[in-house]
């Protein structure tokens, strides 16, 4: 087990970790806005998101793409500094819209909520919800370049991060309340098919966030119940693990050498917790 440092303090909610042209980009919750931060930790905004921002992507010419939560929208960075809409999925996203991924095309895939789980942790206690295979089912969106919306999978249980390995060919799928990961095979048109447990995460209690996929062909995992980002190889052999300060909810590889572990931290998901106040991190290790 690796220990992670603190590189930053002072956000609030932080999601949706990218590295790309020598930074860190993340989107926080509830300051609204996505920032990026180099490796002395110094932070800048990009671009404020009053909708909530969360996951990340690119499309081939360069423009960001970022979801905006509340109103089930991808939203896309233009040139001049414009944030416009680019996709909406209000047809298909049964509750806040939250993270995506986008391959080198500019597809993009996208998940949400299901339901109000911050509600129904405050009624019911969390083995009790993870044993209902109806909370959280919804539904994945895949969106075009050119901003068309489709349904990528059906019945998936709180949709949250994911990873794109073998060249693109297979998305992996964080069920959070499934306690899983979801593979696919990602057709050339971006159909997905095949779909099969790649690792189950419920023998750690490990309630799958945000991951990211190394070079190996691991997967990286923030716990979201515990202080921890744990990397999962392909039938669930658990082959590594980062501790962290506080609950892990999403991550990242990058820095210089590729090899840096981005953990996005905070004390609790629940937004009476943490909106207003400045207590999320950023914490690293190598890996």
């Amino acid at each position: 087990m690796t220990t992670a440092a603190v590189l930053a303090t002072g956000l609030a909610f932080g999601e949706g970790p990218r590295w790309r042209d020598g930074r860190l980009w993340f989107s926080d919750f509830y300051r609204h806005a996505v920032f990026t931060l180099d490796m002395d930790g110094v932070e800048a905004k990009v671009v404020d998101v009053p909708g909530q921002p969360s996951g990340l992507g690119w499309l081939p010419d360069g423009r960001l793409l970022v979801v905006s939560m509340l109103d089930k929208k991808v939203m896309r960075l233009e040139p001049d500094g414009a944030l416009v809409e680019h996709a909406d999925l209000t047809e298909l996203a049964d509750f806040h819209a939250n993270d995506l991924i986008t391959d080198n095309l500019g597809r993009s895939f996208v998940g949400n909520f299901g339901y109000d789980l911050h509600h129904d942790m405050a009624e019911r206690d969390v083995p009790t919800i993870l044993g209902d295979e109806s909370a959280g089912s919804t539904t994945l969106a895949r969106v075009e370049a050119d901003g068309s919306v489709h349904v990528a999978a059906e019945h998936v249980r709180f949709p949250n991060g994911m990873a794109l390995i073998d060249d693109g060919r297979t998305l992996i799928l964080a069920e959070t309340l499934r306690l899983q990961l979801t593979a696919f095979d990602v057709a050339s048109d971006g159909t997905l098919s095949n779909r099969r447990v790649w690792a189950s995460t419920a023998p750690q209690m490990v309630a799958p966030d945000g991951i990211c996929a190394d070079p190996e062909g691991g997967i990286w995992v923030a716990a979201a119940l515990g202080n921890a980002v744990v990397r999962y190889a392909e039938g669930g052999e658990v082959t590594g693990q980062v501790e962290t300060s506080q609950i892990a909810y999403a991550c990242a590889l990058g820095g210089p050498d590729g090899r840096t572990l981005f953990a996005m931290t905070a004390p609790s998901s629940e937004p009476s917790v943490v909106d207003g106040h400045r207590l999320g991190c950023i914490e690293i290790a190598t890996v």
